[in-house]
């Protein structure tokens, strides 16, 4: 097992980021190249030859939904809002963990952390917390109390999701998507869009997904992160439509769009949230790996 101080350490025969090493850094990267030309395949035609293992995803899916320093390091999330990364990200599945912790945490306290997630069985259950919690939750309080502890859930998505074909769907890739974003654009979003929180229609991340109902915008899925290798799903309905379907609709829709073929699509939420979870249901989409987020 290597030490705290290593770029990856080692639970479970698998990679765990984090404090690191450049160089060990630079292995991790080019793994990941390799995953993504086996993604997309000699000719570039989104076929798998050789499927990467839960614990690569997940270190995909910590890339896509992180910026991060030359060391491993969490900088920032990964999206057009520059929002504050977490202090601490766990995520696990059966066969390993995947962690890191934010660039700003001082080197002795993130060396600590390092250790003992070097210690942590992996974490995949839904309903379970981590066996050293209370200790991180310790650890980042030498430097002011953790605000917020957030259990979490991550899935996989498959590409070219066959849910609600042939329903009406506009997305960022079409001429009429192009169309509707530059009316949203001109003329402002509607009342429920607005509603959910979205200020214009810059907020519709690319590449993004709709459906409608009756002309307007039900449900929008987007990339609340992409890199080169991933995708992180995002969707929002419109709060007088939803239990009808429309967030699966256009989450299905999102799935197939070509710029995505060649990455590793995920969606996570919190364990509570039970509008995330009849998606889930209704996409029938396998779970890939539990987290826990200290902010």
């Amino acid at each position: 097992m290597s030490s705290a101080s290593n770029d990856l350490s080692t639970v479970s025969g698998e990679p765990i980021l984090g404090m690191s090493r450049p160089p060990d850094i630079e292995v991790t990267q080019r793994r990941q190249r390799v995953i993504r030309r086996r993604w997309t395949g000699e000719r570039g035609k989104g076929t798998l030859s050789l499927m990467p293992s839960d614990t690569e995803l997940l270190s995909i899916q910590y890339r896509t939904r992180f910026l991060t320093t030359r060391s491993g390091r969490i900088e920032r999330e990964n999206d057009p809002d520059h929002s504050s990364g977490a202090r601490l990200w766990l995520a696990g599945c059966p066969s390993g963990n995947v962690a890191g912790v934010r660039s700003d945490v001082a080197d002795g306290v993130a060396a600590e952390i390092m250790a003992l997630l070097a210690t942590e069985p992996p974490f995949l259950t839904r309903d379970g917390c981590p066996r050293h919690i209370d200790r991180y939750v310790g650890l980042l309080s030498r430097e002011g109390a953790v605000a917020k502890q957030s259990l979490g859930v991550i899935y996989e998505v498959p590409h070219r999701l066959k849910y609600g074909q042939g329903l009406a769907l506009l997305d960022s890739h079409s001429r009429e998507g192009e169309r509707l974003h530059a009316s949203l654009s001109k003329h402002g979003l509607p009342v429920g869009l607005l509603d959910l929180g979205f200020r214009d229609a810059s907020e519709f991340w690319a590449p993004w997904c709709v459906a409608l109902h009756d002309g307007e915008v039900a449900s929008v899925a987007f990339s609340a992160r992409l890199s080169e290798t991933g995708a992180e799903l995002g969707v929002a309905t419109v709060r007088g439509l939803r239990g009808r379907g429309y967030a699966a609709v256009a989450a299905a829709g999102w799935s197939r769009l070509q710029s995505l073929q060649s990455r590793a699509l995920f969606y996570s939420t919190d364990r509570t949230n039970l509008s995330s979870q009849r998606v889930v249901a209704r996409l029938g989409l396998r779970l890939l790996g539990a987290s826990l987020r200290l902010s």
